[in-house]
Protein backbone atom coordinates (compact mmCIF):
# COMPACT_ATOMS: atom_id res chain seq x y z
CA UNK A 1 0.00 0.00 0.00
CA UNK A 2 0.52 3.58 -0.51
CA UNK A 3 0.55 6.37 1.85
CA UNK A 4 -2.89 8.61 2.23
CA UNK A 5 -1.61 12.02 1.13
CA UNK A 6 0.36 14.32 3.05
CA UNK A 7 1.88 17.95 3.24
CA UNK A 8 5.72 17.85 4.51
CA UNK A 9 7.69 20.43 5.84
CA UNK A 10 11.28 20.28 6.62
CA UNK A 11 12.44 22.92 9.01
CA UNK A 12 15.52 24.16 9.07
CA UNK A 13 15.89 25.50 13.24
CA UNK A 14 14.08 23.81 16.08
CA UNK A 15 12.09 27.38 17.09
CA UNK A 16 10.57 27.35 13.40
CA UNK A 17 9.69 23.96 13.87
CA UNK A 18 7.92 24.96 17.06
CA UNK A 19 5.95 27.74 15.48
CA UNK A 20 5.41 25.65 12.59
CA UNK A 21 4.08 22.93 14.73
CA UNK A 22 2.03 25.54 16.94
CA UNK A 23 0.12 26.92 13.41
CA UNK A 24 -0.73 23.49 11.82
CA UNK A 25 -1.96 22.68 15.18
CA UNK A 26 -3.77 26.07 15.92
CA UNK A 27 -5.52 25.09 11.90
CA UNK A 28 -6.80 21.65 12.97
CA UNK A 29 -3.77 19.90 11.48
CA UNK A 30 -2.91 16.82 12.53
CA UNK A 31 0.80 16.87 12.46
CA UNK A 32 3.44 14.25 12.37
CA UNK A 33 6.98 14.35 13.73
CA UNK A 34 9.40 12.45 11.46
CA UNK A 35 12.46 11.55 13.10
CA UNK A 36 14.04 8.20 11.85
CA UNK A 37 11.02 7.38 10.22
CA UNK A 38 11.66 3.44 11.04
CA UNK A 39 8.66 2.67 12.33
CA UNK A 40 6.39 5.92 11.09
CA UNK A 41 6.96 5.22 7.36
CA UNK A 42 6.20 1.40 7.75
CA UNK A 43 2.52 2.75 9.54
CA UNK A 44 2.02 5.29 7.26
CA UNK A 45 2.51 2.95 3.86
CA UNK A 46 -0.02 0.45 6.05
CA UNK A 47 -2.61 3.32 6.50
CA UNK A 48 -2.30 2.69 10.36
CA UNK A 49 -1.13 6.62 10.47
CA UNK A 50 -2.68 9.13 8.31
CA UNK A 51 -1.61 12.04 9.56
CA UNK A 52 -2.19 15.82 7.35
CA UNK A 53 1.25 16.40 8.03
CA UNK A 54 5.08 15.50 8.27
CA UNK A 55 7.47 17.78 9.67
CA UNK A 56 10.98 16.35 8.83
CA UNK A 57 13.71 17.55 11.39
CA UNK A 58 16.36 16.11 9.49
CA UNK A 59 17.88 19.11 9.26
CA UNK A 60 17.91 19.79 12.39
CA UNK A 61 21.81 19.36 13.15
CA UNK A 62 21.62 20.80 16.54
CA UNK A 63 19.45 17.70 18.14
CA UNK A 64 22.59 15.51 16.80
CA UNK A 65 24.88 15.07 19.55
CA UNK A 66 26.17 12.87 21.95
CA UNK A 67 27.66 14.27 25.11
CA UNK A 68 28.70 14.46 28.64
CA UNK A 69 28.01 17.34 31.35
CA UNK A 70 28.90 16.63 34.67
CA UNK A 71 28.26 13.13 35.07
CA UNK A 72 25.07 12.85 32.50
CA UNK A 73 25.55 11.72 29.52
CA UNK A 74 23.06 13.60 26.95
CA UNK A 75 21.67 12.48 23.58
CA UNK A 76 20.47 15.04 21.04
CA UNK A 77 16.94 13.13 19.74
CA UNK A 78 17.74 13.17 16.23
CA UNK A 79 21.20 11.16 16.95
CA UNK A 80 20.76 7.52 15.28
CA UNK A 81 20.68 4.66 17.32
CA UNK A 82 23.90 3.27 15.03
CA UNK A 83 25.69 6.40 16.45
CA UNK A 84 24.52 5.51 19.94
CA UNK A 85 25.90 2.38 19.36
CA UNK A 86 29.55 3.20 18.18
CA UNK A 87 29.79 5.71 21.19
CA UNK A 88 32.97 5.31 23.30
CA UNK A 89 31.35 7.38 25.65
CA UNK A 90 27.91 4.99 26.09
CA UNK A 91 29.61 1.68 25.60
CA UNK A 92 32.46 2.56 28.63
CA UNK A 93 30.22 5.07 30.62
CA UNK A 94 26.52 3.36 30.26
CA UNK A 95 26.68 0.27 29.21
CA UNK A 96 22.87 -1.17 29.49
CA UNK A 97 22.00 1.94 27.40
CA UNK A 98 24.68 0.42 24.78
CA UNK A 99 23.80 -3.34 24.63
CA UNK A 100 19.42 -2.40 25.05
CA UNK A 101 20.88 -0.29 21.28
CA UNK A 102 22.18 -3.58 20.15
CA UNK A 103 18.68 -4.86 20.75
CA UNK A 104 17.25 -2.63 18.47
CA UNK A 105 16.28 -4.19 15.02
CA UNK A 106 18.59 -4.70 12.83
CA UNK A 107 21.75 -2.45 11.99
CA UNK A 108 20.07 -0.88 8.77
CA UNK A 109 17.43 0.17 10.63
CA UNK A 110 19.87 1.62 13.81
CA UNK A 111 21.75 3.34 10.87
CA UNK A 112 18.56 5.49 9.88
CA UNK A 113 16.12 5.22 13.21
CA UNK A 114 16.86 8.16 15.55
CA UNK A 115 16.84 7.95 19.52
CA UNK A 116 14.52 10.34 20.19
CA UNK A 117 12.13 8.96 17.52
CA UNK A 118 12.22 5.60 19.52
CA UNK A 119 11.30 7.47 23.02
CA UNK A 120 8.79 9.13 21.62
CA UNK A 121 7.08 6.25 19.38
CA UNK A 122 6.73 4.64 23.24
CA UNK A 123 6.33 0.77 22.07
CA UNK A 124 5.97 -0.81 25.00
CA UNK A 125 7.81 -3.92 23.57
CA UNK A 126 10.85 -2.04 22.81
CA UNK A 127 13.78 -1.33 24.95
CA UNK A 128 14.59 1.53 25.43
CA UNK A 129 11.73 2.49 27.83
CA UNK A 130 12.53 -0.14 30.16
CA UNK A 131 15.88 1.08 30.66
CA UNK A 132 14.91 4.51 31.21
CA UNK A 133 12.99 3.13 34.04
CA UNK A 134 15.88 0.89 35.25
CA UNK A 135 18.02 4.23 34.42
CA UNK A 136 15.90 7.17 36.11
CA UNK A 137 16.17 9.01 32.59
CA UNK A 138 15.02 12.66 31.89
CA UNK A 139 13.50 13.83 28.52
CA UNK A 140 13.89 17.25 27.41
CA UNK A 141 10.93 19.09 25.61
CA UNK A 142 10.68 21.72 24.29
CA UNK A 143 7.39 23.65 23.16
CA UNK A 144 5.98 27.74 22.65
CA UNK A 145 6.20 27.54 26.49
CA UNK A 146 9.51 26.61 26.70
CA UNK A 147 11.86 23.86 27.72
CA UNK A 148 11.04 21.43 30.48
CA UNK A 149 12.41 18.14 31.94
CA UNK A 150 9.98 14.69 32.59
CA UNK A 151 11.35 11.98 34.36
CA UNK A 152 10.92 8.90 32.74
CA UNK A 153 8.54 7.36 35.34
CA UNK A 154 5.90 10.37 34.00
CA UNK A 155 7.44 10.08 30.21
CA UNK A 156 5.54 7.20 29.50
CA UNK A 157 1.71 7.34 29.86
CA UNK A 158 -0.03 4.15 28.07
CA UNK A 159 0.35 2.24 24.77
CA UNK A 160 2.47 4.56 22.54
CA UNK A 161 1.53 7.57 23.81
CA UNK A 162 3.71 9.91 25.87
CA UNK A 163 3.15 13.06 28.02
CA UNK A 164 4.07 15.00 25.30
CA UNK A 165 2.03 18.13 25.02
CA UNK A 166 0.60 19.14 21.77
CA UNK A 167 3.35 21.25 20.08
CA UNK A 168 6.10 19.86 21.76
CA UNK A 169 9.29 18.28 20.24
CA UNK A 170 11.51 15.86 22.21
CA UNK A 171 14.92 17.49 22.31
CA UNK A 172 17.09 15.28 24.00
CA UNK A 173 17.19 12.20 26.79
CA UNK A 174 19.87 12.39 29.61
CA UNK A 175 21.14 9.64 31.78
CA UNK A 176 23.43 8.89 34.72
CA UNK A 177 26.58 7.22 33.97
CA UNK A 178 26.84 3.82 35.40
CA UNK A 179 28.37 3.69 39.18
CA UNK A 180 31.69 1.91 39.23
CA UNK A 181 30.86 -1.59 41.21
CA UNK A 182 27.35 -1.92 39.60
CA UNK A 183 26.26 -4.98 37.52
CA UNK A 184 23.60 -4.60 34.65
CA UNK A 185 21.45 -6.79 32.29
CA UNK A 186 19.14 -6.83 29.64
CA UNK A 187 17.68 -10.03 27.83
CA UNK A 188 14.76 -10.56 25.69
CA UNK A 189 12.79 -13.02 23.55
CA UNK A 190 11.63 -12.47 20.70
CA UNK A 191 10.78 -14.96 17.94
CA UNK A 192 13.29 -14.19 15.11
CA UNK A 193 16.24 -11.75 15.62
CA UNK A 194 15.83 -8.54 15.38
CA UNK A 195 11.76 -8.64 16.17
CA UNK A 196 9.83 -6.99 19.03
CA UNK A 197 10.24 -8.52 21.87
CA UNK A 198 7.44 -10.89 22.88
CA UNK A 199 8.97 -10.14 26.70
CA UNK A 200 12.26 -8.48 28.01
CA UNK A 201 13.98 -7.52 31.21
CA UNK A 202 16.28 -4.74 32.06
CA UNK A 203 18.01 -4.43 35.43
CA UNK A 204 20.85 -2.58 37.37
CA UNK A 205 21.90 -4.44 40.57
CA UNK A 206 24.95 -3.35 43.31
CA UNK A 207 25.84 -5.45 46.16
CA UNK A 208 26.27 -3.84 49.69
CA UNK A 209 28.54 -5.90 52.28
CA UNK A 210 28.32 -8.81 50.06
CA UNK A 211 24.49 -8.74 49.78
CA UNK A 212 22.13 -7.64 47.03
CA UNK A 213 21.25 -3.93 47.11
CA UNK A 214 19.69 -1.40 45.19
CA UNK A 215 18.04 -3.41 42.25
CA UNK A 216 16.23 -1.44 39.61
CA UNK A 217 14.13 -4.29 37.13
CA UNK A 218 12.00 -3.37 34.74
CA UNK A 219 10.06 -5.40 32.32
CA UNK A 220 8.97 -4.44 28.78
CA UNK A 221 6.70 -6.21 26.06
CA UNK A 222 4.20 -7.36 28.83
CA UNK A 223 2.26 -4.59 29.18
CA UNK A 224 0.67 -1.26 28.13
CA UNK A 225 4.49 0.54 29.19
CA UNK A 226 7.62 -0.67 30.54
CA UNK A 227 6.86 -1.64 34.04
CA UNK A 228 9.08 -1.58 37.23
CA UNK A 229 8.90 -4.82 39.32
CA UNK A 230 9.46 -3.14 42.61
CA UNK A 231 8.01 -6.17 44.16
CA UNK A 232 10.80 -8.24 43.20
CA UNK A 233 13.31 -5.49 43.73
CA UNK A 234 12.31 -4.99 47.52
CA UNK A 235 11.85 -9.12 47.85
CA UNK A 236 15.95 -9.29 46.63
CA UNK A 237 17.01 -6.23 49.08
CA UNK A 238 19.60 -7.47 51.51
CA UNK A 239 19.56 -11.04 50.34
CA UNK A 240 22.21 -13.57 49.48
CA UNK A 241 23.41 -13.23 45.57
CA UNK A 242 22.83 -16.69 44.93
CA UNK A 243 20.56 -19.13 42.39
CA UNK A 244 18.07 -19.93 45.16
CA UNK A 245 17.34 -16.21 46.12
CA UNK A 246 17.57 -15.49 42.07
CA UNK A 247 14.86 -18.15 41.47
CA UNK A 248 12.70 -16.97 44.48
CA UNK A 249 12.76 -13.60 43.03
CA UNK A 250 12.04 -14.50 39.99
CA UNK A 251 8.93 -16.21 40.90
CA UNK A 252 7.88 -13.42 42.46
CA UNK A 253 8.60 -10.72 39.85
CA UNK A 254 6.58 -13.13 37.49
CA UNK A 255 3.52 -13.36 40.06
CA UNK A 256 3.45 -9.42 40.20
CA UNK A 257 2.29 -8.86 36.74
CA UNK A 258 -1.06 -8.24 36.80
CA UNK A 259 -2.27 -8.71 33.42
CA UNK A 260 0.05 -9.47 30.79
CA UNK A 261 -0.56 -8.42 27.30
CA UNK A 262 -1.89 -11.43 25.53
CA UNK A 263 -2.09 -11.74 21.37
CA UNK A 264 -1.12 -14.38 18.62
CA UNK A 265 2.08 -14.66 19.40
CA UNK A 266 2.33 -15.61 22.94
CA UNK A 267 -0.43 -15.44 25.51
CA UNK A 268 -0.35 -13.66 29.01
CA UNK A 269 0.57 -16.79 30.69
CA UNK A 270 3.45 -17.29 28.52
CA UNK A 271 4.40 -13.90 28.69
CA UNK A 272 4.26 -14.07 32.52
CA UNK A 273 6.72 -17.65 32.30
CA UNK A 274 9.14 -15.53 30.09
CA UNK A 275 9.17 -12.60 32.92
CA UNK A 276 10.33 -15.24 35.52
CA UNK A 277 12.74 -16.97 33.18
CA UNK A 278 14.62 -13.57 31.97
CA UNK A 279 14.21 -11.98 35.59
CA UNK A 280 16.44 -15.24 36.75
CA UNK A 281 18.84 -14.92 34.51
CA UNK A 282 19.68 -11.22 34.41
CA UNK A 283 19.89 -11.50 37.92
CA UNK A 284 22.70 -14.44 37.79
CA UNK A 285 24.19 -11.69 34.42
CA UNK A 286 24.29 -8.87 36.70
CA UNK A 287 25.48 -10.24 39.74
CA UNK A 288 28.48 -11.72 37.83
CA UNK A 289 29.14 -8.03 36.78
CA UNK A 290 28.91 -6.56 39.80
CA UNK A 291 31.06 -8.58 41.65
Amino acid sequence: MKPAPFDYYAPETLPEAIALMARLENEGCDAKILAGGQSLMPMLAMRVARPDALIDLRRLTALNHIAEHDGIIAIGAMATKRAAEESTLIRERQPLFHAATQLVGHRQIRNRGSVGGSFAHADPASEYPAVALVLDMEMQAVGEGGERLIPASEFFVTYMTTALEPGEILTEVRMPMLPAGTGWAIQEISRRNGDLALAGVALTLRFSGGLCADARIAAFGVDATAVRLTAAEDALAGQKPDAATFARVAAIAAASLAEPMSCIHASADYRRHLIGVLVERTLAEAAGRAR
